[in-house]
């Protein structure tokens, strides 16, 4: 029987519907003829791959110190679990209520976790993809607490009205055995003693259970004969309890910045009471009361003075400090400032067993925004260096690009200057937390992600084999400079914060260079040199965009001239503008008082030492022009191969010459199009008042109001509000009036309809749909290229699309992609012998044609729809309309391993395929629907089937819409699990055990099973079975349940032991048979004779 493919069904579905809807339907299945599409919809399937980054808003923390693996919760119900470097989790609860508490079964496998929904999870972590097995829902009383003590399989659960219930954590089946809140105080208190905050078994005694209430009543509840063996009252509220390992004393923390030590066998008041942070006074009364001890830890260790750790208890009047954490050893206390508020922090120690010398050799606390690893063990607590990639956020990201397959020198080059910013300090030792395996299977070629951030920075990472590693760090800031304070901050900056931040970036890989757009209408350019440079005048150049509409001849006729090339000390025309080599460092205001030639930021006057790596060349700032603030940057271009870098924004495009340090082109829109503009344009009134043009945030975004929408992309409001340049023109083309520069494409291409040999040209797509071109004369020779200029000349329109052209492509007559043409990497401050080696334009494959013979095309994509047209005829031969009720964000045409296709993010959360050169339809996902501007501002395509976004403030998400990766992610993925023998216990010694002095075990089966304890009220809790998979069922047969495989290996020990013994059994009862009967002899043998006769 035929297999019935029903993909192949929608793939000639859809080529009928997209040769249907083609602008020219007969030269479509001409062209179609000619070039072979390999793409099919099978090639295509969309799945996360990998979180990286910083878990945004934690609330808890586990450990497990066998598999040495950390676990973090979030505030939305997200899972983060950490091993060795490059081998991380990410999961999530359902029902997305916050993590308030998570507990592994340590050295299982498993991980139990409690959310603020009163609900319970059972987490099996022996999959690569972790799964819930089970979850028990209560519904009358609220969780608070819960405990699970080493090596056992019930859960303590604590809850509001001061009850605690336990928990068989193999079945999630609730036990009999309830221990209620008036009998635990029965009359030593009158009142409520309010939810329970803590509770642990005493570490030599496991039938004996400490329960903290939050009233400051503490109990020692005796398991087995039910009641309260001991109650400890003290008048503040508790925050936390800790055992001493030998089980006769307990540390609590307090409200009032206070801990007390209590002895066991000592009720009536506390051993001892310290206020660690507060002042003594002389007269001997008690300490000023400080603020709540929130955690307190007491490790011991076999060789020294044992630990107390402890988080908050600082003095009230340490107002504006910042959150600390406190080690006292001994009689030395040391206070650690942490940069952000501590939510959780965990001791970890060499033995899990709770009644031996805990040794403790490092502290993870987990911080609001940052997670810092202390090393106990050498002086003066350094930290470890985390090779986590948690630094993403250390200032808000603003811009994101990702390159797949990448040149392989790259990445070693990128390290190696990298490695020299690397901050000291350090602990030696290892990075503690490194469990787990890496995948097998990884992609062979390298991935880079580049983000640019709101302080200026922007950052390169290694994003290969799903791993996310910071290369190198650049800082845009040292160019200009900084203002000490208000007072000193210009008056001439556009956006109320975060002058320096990064807006739009543009990288050649192959020659290395890198341009970046801030948000202060400023562009830098900068090359990579491996030497160290001190440069003693910073290039810059200003240039004048013009924001009113005026009169102007046709760009064909007078182009030239409207265009003319700055040069220094030439009168500064309307549209030009003079290059300097200082900024000007006063406001220049024009006759009327307005500010005038003014550039935003101020460049430094002095000289700047440049380390290896990233070196600026070139400085390019738009200036006020008559009082009206320059517009921010839309869109931006470099090639390296012509030496030219373009932007535009709502005023017009520039052109700059970054070689001769010139300007080329300085043009507003209406220019572009000469006499045959197809729009009615209206001389704009110019403003009545400055008016900032804000961060990255879209000023036509209808759900914005007016005070976000000049806010900077790191305000309070920069996650929920559109913060994406106008280049992905978020908004429909009613919206907007002005026609914006949205996409810029450097090409060798047949740019008019007359041309039969490719020139350089500059593609300019716009905000109202239309695609046009100008054609450069760039010199062949490097010797003219720097004293000849670059000719100019306007094309006009090419094409016109719906909505803003996002993305424009070449393809050559077989259909595969031409990429732009490129100039080799060189080391600009090598001698100039090496410079001639190395330096070498790659020119893309030059399409020729014969006269009436189209030889190459373009692929066009726009926020509603894509076309290909062929070239030099300009005749649309395929056109698909992407989305009629919403608009691309996103649109980036990649390769795949079996071709080329436009890969497509949608504002409705659709994420689209297209293949080329026919615009079939591939792939169409409804994937995440846009509720956070970040996610708009950051989602960018790659090739290979790669893609990313920043899905909260601190984390990208990575994606694959490749069905070949998506098959290999089991084996891309690392392992959590790792099969490792528990310590031994700890031995007891002689004396302990002949004197009962060592630790007690209980057979807690025998006191909360169902046959000693009875069934629970089944109102109290719902037990809902998980959705994990047969892998996890088998996981958890082996792992979480393996009791019942423990206990058969068991049974057939003892069964052998017991035939054995029994075969001991028969041999001394034939033995005791042989002697009976000899003895028997003897005594016949002897009976009648008398003693005298023996």
């Amino acid at each position: 029987m035929k297999k019935f493919n029903i993909r192949k069904v929608l793939d000639g579905l859809t080529a009928v519907s997209s040769s249907s809807s083609s602008a020219s339907p007969q030269t479509g299945n001409k062209e179609n003829d000619i070039i072979q599409e390999t793409l099919q919809s099978e090639h295509f399937q969309l799945c996360k791959t990998v979180r990286h980054g910083f878990p945004y808003q934690p609330s808890a923390m586990a450990f497990d110190p066998v598999q040495k693996i950390l676990a973090i919760g979030t505030q939305s119900g997200a899972l983060r679990l950490f091993g060795r470097a490059g081998v991380e989790c990410y999961c999530q609860h359902e029902s997305g209520s916050a993590v308030i508490q998570l507990q592994f079964l340590i050295n299982e496998g498993a991980l139990v976790s409690v959310l603020a929904d009163d609900s319970v999870h059972l987490w099996n972590l022996r999959q690569k993809i972790p799964a819930v097995l089970h979850s028990l829902k209560f519904s009358r009383e609220r969780i608070t607490f819960c405990h699970l003590p080493f090596q056992s399989k019930w859960l303590y659960i604590g809850t509001e009205r001061g009850n605690i219930h336990i928990v068989n954590v193999e079945s999630f089946t609730l036990s009999g055995y309830v221990i209620m809140w008036n009998k635990a105080i029965e009359l030593s208190s009158k009142t409520h003693p309010g939810p329970v905050v803590h509770i642990s078994d005493n570490p030599m005694d496991e039938g004996k259970l400490l329960i903290g209430f939050e009233c400051g009543f503490v109990v020692l509840w005796d398991l087995k004969s039910k009641k309260a063996d001991y109650r400890y009252t003290y008048d503040e509220a508790i925050h936390s309890v800790a055992w001493h390992h030998e089980g006769k004393q307990f540390v609590c923390s307090h409200s009032d910045g206070t801990l007390t030590t209590w002895n066991v066998r000592s009720p009536a008041k506390p051993a001892q009471i310290i206020t660690p942070h507060g002042k003594q006074p002389k007269d001997g009364k008690k300490p000023e009361p400080c603020k709540p001890i929130l955690k307190v830890e007491y490790k011991t260790a076999r060789a020294g003075e044992a630990f107390m750790i402890l988080s908050g208890g600082l003095s009230y009047d340490t107002v504006g400090r910042r959150a600390c954490l406190t080690v006292m050893h001994g009689k030395s206390t040391a206070v650690l400032e942490m940069d952000y508020p501590i939510v959780d922090f965990l001791a970890l120690c060499e033995t899990p067993y709770p009644n031996d010398f805990q040794e403790p050799y490092a502290v993870v606390v987990l911080l609001e925004k940052d997670l810092v690893v202390i090393d106990l063990a050498q002086p003066g607590y350094p930290s470890f260096e985390s090779p986590y990639p948690l630094s993403i956020h250390e200032s808000p990201v603003t811009c994101c690009e990702y390159f797949a397959d990448c040149p392989t020198e790259l990445i070693p080059a990128l390290y190696s200057v990298g490695s020299r910013q690397k901050r000291q300090g350090y602990s030696k030792k290892e990075w503690p937390i490194s469990g787990g395996n890496w995948g097998q299977g990884a992609q062979s070629y390298p991935e880079i992600i580049i983000t640019g951030h709101a302080d200026g920075s922007v950052k390169f990472w290694d994003a290969s084999a799903l791993m996310l590693q910071v290369l190198y760090k650049l800082k845009t800031v040292k160019v200009f400079e900084k203002a000490r304070n208000k007072e000193e901050k210009p008056s001439t900056d556009i956006v109320e914060e975060d002058p320096f931040a990064i807006q739009s970036l543009s990288w050649c890989p192959e020659s290395r260079v890198l341009c970046v757009a801030g948000v202060s209408a400023h562009v830098l350019v900068y090359w990579f040199s491996k030497q160290e440079i001190t440069t003693e005048e910073v290039q810059l150049l200003e240039v004048r965009m013009q924001p009113e509409l005026n009169e102007v001849d046709s760009p064909d006729a007078g182009g030239e001239q409207a265009s003319a090339v700055s040069t220094p000390g030439a009168s500064s025309s309307p549209q030009t503008s003079d290059p300097q080599k200082h900024p000007s460092t006063s406001s220049n205001n024009s006759s009327d008082g307005l500010r005038d030639n003014v550039p935003c930021l101020r460049v430094r006057n002095t000289p700047l030492k440049q380390s290896p790596g990233y070196q600026v060349e070139l400085v390019i700032q738009l200036v006020w022009v008559s009082g009206e603030p320059p517009q921010q940057i839309t869109s931006l271009a470099v090639n390296s191969a012509y030496g030219l870098v373009a932007f535009g924004n709502s005023n017009g495009l520039a052109v700059v010459d970054y070689l001769q340090k010139t300007l080329l082109i300085n043009v507003g829109t209406a220019e572009l199009y000469g006499s045959s503009d197809p729009h009615q344009r209206q001389p704009r009134s110019p403003r009545k008042a400055r008016q900032p043009s804000g961060g990255l945030c879209d000023v036509n975004d209808g759900s914005l109001g007016s005070e976000d929408r000049c806010k900077s992309p790191t305000s309070d409001a920069r996650d929920n509000s559109f913060s994406r340049s106008r280049s992905s023109s978020v908004t429909s083309i009613d919206k907007e009036s002005r026609e914006v520069i949205s996409s810029l494409h450097f090409c060798d291409c047949l740019s008019r309809k007359s041309e039969v040999a490719a020139v350089t040209s500059l593609w300019v797509g716009t905000s109202l749909g239309t695609m046009l071109a100008i054609s450069l004369n760039v010199p062949s020779t490097p010797e003219q290229r720097m004293q000849q200029t670059v000719g100019i000349s306007f094309c006009g329109s090419v094409v016109r699309l719906k909505g803003g052209i996002q993305r424009m492509a070449l393809l050559d007559s077989t259909g595969s992609l031409q990429p732009p043409a490129y100039e080799g990497w060189y080391d600009p401050n090598a001698p100039e012998e090496e410079k001639e080696k190395t330096r070498k334009r790659r020119p893309a494959s030059p399409p020729s044609t014969q006269e009436n013979q189209d030889s190459h095309y373009a692929v066009i994509c726009s926020e509603k729809q894509a076309k290909v047209v062929a070239l030099p005829s300009q005749n649309c031969v395929f056109e698909h309309n992407i989305t009629e009720n919403s608009f691309v964000l996103r649109a980036d045409v990649v390769v795949m391993p079996a071709g080329i296709c436009i890969a497509c993010f949608c504002a409705n959360g659709h994420i689209m395929t297209l293949s080329l050169p026919s615009l079939r339809p591939l792939l169409d996902v409804n994937y995440l629907p846009l509720t956070d501007m970040r996610i708009a501002r950051t989602f960018c395509f790659s090739n290979q089937g790669q893609a990313l976004y920043l899905t909260s403030p601190t984390e990208i998400q990575r994606l694959t819409y490749s069905q070949e990766t998506c098959d290999n992610l089991q084996e891309m993925l690392g392992e959590l699990f790792t099969p490792v023998e528990t310590p031994e216990a700890p031995n007891r010694g002689f004396f302990k055990g002949l004197f009962g002095g060592g630790a007690q075990s209980l057979d807690r089966e025998d006191l909360f099973g169902e046959l000693a304890a009875g069934k629970a009220s089944r109102s109290l809790a719902q037990h809902i079975p998980g959705p994990g998979s047969m892998e996890g069922m088998k996981g958890a047969a082996s792992g979480v349940v393996g009791e019942l495989a423990r206990a058969r290996i068991a049974l057939d020990e003892r069964g052998q032991k017991l035939g054995e013994l029994e075969e001991r059994t028969a041999a001394m009862m034939a033995s005791a048979d042989s002697f009976s009967k000899h003895a028997h002899d003897v005594m016949l043998k002897y009976k009648d004779k008398k003693w005298y006769q023996l």
